[in-house]
């Protein structure tokens, strides 16, 4: 493994915070750079770029397209992407470029998987991508969830809340922190929907399983392994 260099463009504090933290913890030069999005291109011939991480704003996903001609005319391939739930549902994502995506709210230690899947492709401890609790496994690379072998019918929000619980066991989360972490900054709906998913959660699991998927009462809900 080397070290790798990745440019950022954001004006998203919040996220800024976060990437500080997993590139902290990797063999990562990062740039943050709160550039126009093509601005940040033309200016990261400079590092030697291995990655561009950009947020899904709707200004970004606008310019996609010229984004990705850009990258690939240079010859660089790699591209990560931050969005939100409510951008999930209206994205076009590349054609033509080796790329990733997390939706705002994922855990850190998705967040870090998937950047490090981009950098060092080939060199994971596949180990770490599973995540397995009785006859379940869950899978952060691909995004999908398995009881005795047999893949559930998951939606990503109930793929995404189950695997925030599964990785921040013994924890009770409020409904309103779940919103945050699960949905995203930018959801504006009301705490019902967690319930709701839960609910739905809890069926697809299965009585065994879904057992450890506890309401506290008064507070939310935490994962007891």
């Amino acid at each position: 493994m080397h070290r790798r260099n990745v440019i950022v463009s954001t004006k998203n504090s919040e996220l800024i915070k976060r990437l500080r933290s997993v590139f902290a913890k990797m063999d990562v030069e990062a740039h943050f750079l709160s550039l126009p999005l093509l601005v940040a291109i033309q200016d990261s011939r400079q590092f030697d770029l291995d990655l561009l991480v950009l947020d899904g704003t709707k200004e970004n996903f606008a310019q996609l397209s010229e984004t990705e001609s850009k990258l690939t005319k240079d010859g660089f391939a790699k591209l990560f992407l931050v969005v939100t739930a409510e951008m999930l549902a209206q994205a076009r994502f590349p054609s033509r470029l080796h790329y990733d995506f997390v939706v705002e709210g994922a855990s850190d230690t998705e967040l870090q998987l998937r950047l490090h899947q981009l950098l060092w492709p080939g060199e994971e401890a596949s180990s770490a991508d599973f995540i397995r609790v009785g006859a379940m496994t869950l899978n952060l690379a691909t995004y999908q969830v398995k009881v005795d072998g047999v893949t559930l019918d998951l939606t990503y929000l109930e793929y995404a809340l189950l695997a925030f619980l599964l990785t921040h066991p013994g924890r009770t989360y409020s409904r309103d922190a779940l919103l945050r972490r699960v949905w995203g900054f930018d959801y504006y709906g009301g705490s019902r929907t967690v319930d709701v998913h839960v609910r739905r959660v809890r069926s697809k699991l299965g009585p065994e399983l879904a057992q450890h998927l506890e309401t506290v009462r008064g507070v939310g809900y935490l994962w007891n392994a």
